[in-house]
């Protein structure tokens, strides 16, 4: 079964993808002008909207579900692996995905908004909707519908799980099977309440631990801050392979560094549109910037904090294509958790380890949420003509089965499993944004002409030429830009009103 995982995964995670995620990115980038960069006071003023409505929830919910999938084991065990098999230079590509697929996460957010649907009273949306309205391939968006649910349902949680799982027996002693009871109670709870109960749970839980790990890693760094400097340099010179005894890794490096960097901040993988279709917005592209904004939480903070961790404290280890050890710096400890435990414990004794193991619980359990969520969207979009009520209470029970089955199974088969489903999702999505960038363009373009006149924007995608928006139709953008501002009556057909 390892051999059959890892042939597969040499297939799907070919040269080909590295490359095209990294190009995908970059495209996107010179096509948006860089918006990264040049929104990113605007990213931070649309990310704290907390309006919501019975059908839809709030832009700073919708970014809380996406981080709650976007922050999870990845910045920790991912982390730790990404170093032990592509060196300290595998930090700097997983930065350049982050960076450059900031673009690729407002292309594939905003199309997720222009195409989303109402459906049994809830907004949905994600690239199963927008590959059939937007490129009219029904055949492409069931593929990517059932290959999400696959992935989402049955081959990632088990990633999660299983890094729950070690790290609790490694701090607690806690048997891994002890750890998956208790999972498939609490993920039973949150998950038969519904879209509305996952915000909730999101929006409280996902900035605390995120801004908890983030300050003690600061912690960490901050008592050995002379050392950052040589760190920042040995991560650069080793993503060219310019440090000694690193260069023999220079594509593993590139090749580690995206494939993490993918996993952990799912840029353009296709899974953040889901959670950016249900936000209660005026214009697609306001959700667009949001998430945007969320890769920068993901990997520049969270991802980088573990990794300056592990590299200030020397606690990981580096392995050569051939198995041979090239650096040994926490000799019998397995690339994962393990490395992040024994660095924090390092430096704060006695309160290190448990840390780690409590952070971890609530990054990789929020995400096994963020998982069902775009798990039951794409069965909501397979269901919308015939009905198969049956489809979600399967889902539900494999989403559960899943969760102990990994739990209790070697690191390496989870991790393997997971990353075929990350690949094959990636491989299907990206080329439907690139498929479908001219309305997401558009959308950029509508916005920033119409902020430059000083307007708070609202979407038609009519007077953009673009169709099957059926969502935005009845002066929709103005009845949410009513919702956006509290005491405010919605403006109906109304033109765009001055911003406040």
């Amino acid at each position: 079964m390892d051999d059959l995982v890892n042939a597969v995964n040499g297939v799907v995670w070919s040269p080909a993808l590295i490359y095209l995620c990294l190009g995908v990115g970059l495209y996107f980038s010179v096509r948006t002008r860089f918006l990264q960069m040049r929104h990113f006071r605007e990213m931070l003023r649309l990310m704290f909207n907390r309006q919501s409505s019975s059908s839809g929830v709030s832009s700073f919910q919708a970014l809380a579900m996406t981080l709650a999938g976007r922050v999870g084991t990845g910045n920790i065990a991912g982390v730790a692996t990404a170093i032990t098999f592509g060196g300290p230079g595998a930090m700097f590509w997983m930065w350049m995905v982050a960076f450059l697929g900031a673009s690729s996460a407002f292309v594939e957010s905003t199309l997720g908004q222009v195409y989303k649907e109402k459906i049994d009273g809830q907004y949905r949306g994600g690239p199963a909707f927008y590959i059939e309205k937007g490129l009219g391939q029904k055949w492409y968006a069931w593929l990517f519908a059932i290959t999400t649910v696959v992935a989402t349902g049955l081959l990632l949680p088990g990633i999660q799980s299983n890094s729950i799982a070690n790290s609790m027996q490694s701090a607690f002693g806690i048997a891994p099977s002890v750890s998956a009871a208790v999972l498939a109670i609490m993920l039973g709870f949150i998950i038969f309440g519904g879209v509305k109960r996952i915000a909730v749970f999101a929006g409280a839980v996902v900035p605390f631990m995120a801004l908890g790990y983030i300050i003690v890693a600061c912690v960490v760094i901050a008592l050995n801050i002379e050392q950052l400097p040589g760190v920042v340099a040995l991560i650069f010179k080793s993503a060219f392979g310019l440090e000694a005894g690193m260069g023999a890794i220079l594509g593993f490096a590139i090749q580690w560094g995206v494939k993490r960097g993918i996993y952990s901040n799912e840029a353009g993988q296709g899974t953040g549109p889901h959670a950016a279709s249900a936000a209660v917005v005026s214009h697609p592209a306001k959700q667009g910037l949001v998430q945007a904004f969320s890769v920068y939480i993901d990997t520049l903070f969270v991802c980088s904090a573990t990794a300056f961790m592990l590299l200030i404290t020397g606690q990981y280890n580096v392995q050569g294509p051939d198995g041979q050890a090239l650096y040994t710096g926490i000799a019998g400890v397995a690339a994962g958790p393990g490395y992040v435990q024994t660095a924090m414990e390092s430096i704060l004794p006695g309160f290190g380890s448990v840390f780690v193991a409590l952070a971890l619980f609530f990054f990789a359990f929020t995400t096994i949420i963020a998982y069902y969520y775009i798990a039951e969207t794409n069965v909501a979009y397979i269901n919308r003509k015939a009905q198969r009520p049956w489809l979600v209470f399967a889902l539900k029970i494999g989403l559960m089965a899943a969760t102990v089955y990994g739990a209790v199974k070697t690191a390496d088969m989870a991790w393997g499993l997971g990353d075929i489903g990350v690949g094959l999702m990636a491989w299907l999505n990206i080329v439907a944004i690139i498929l479908l960038r001219k309305p997401a363009l558009a959308c950029l373009k509508d916005y920033e002409a119409q902020q430059a006149q000083g307007l708070d924007p609202v979407f038609h995608p009519e007077r953009l030429g673009i169709a099957n928006a059926g969502y935005w139709s009845g002066g929709r953008a103005e009845l949410n830009q009513a919702a956006e501002r509290p005491g405010e009556q919605p403006a109906g057909e109304a033109a765009p009103v001055k911003a406040s």
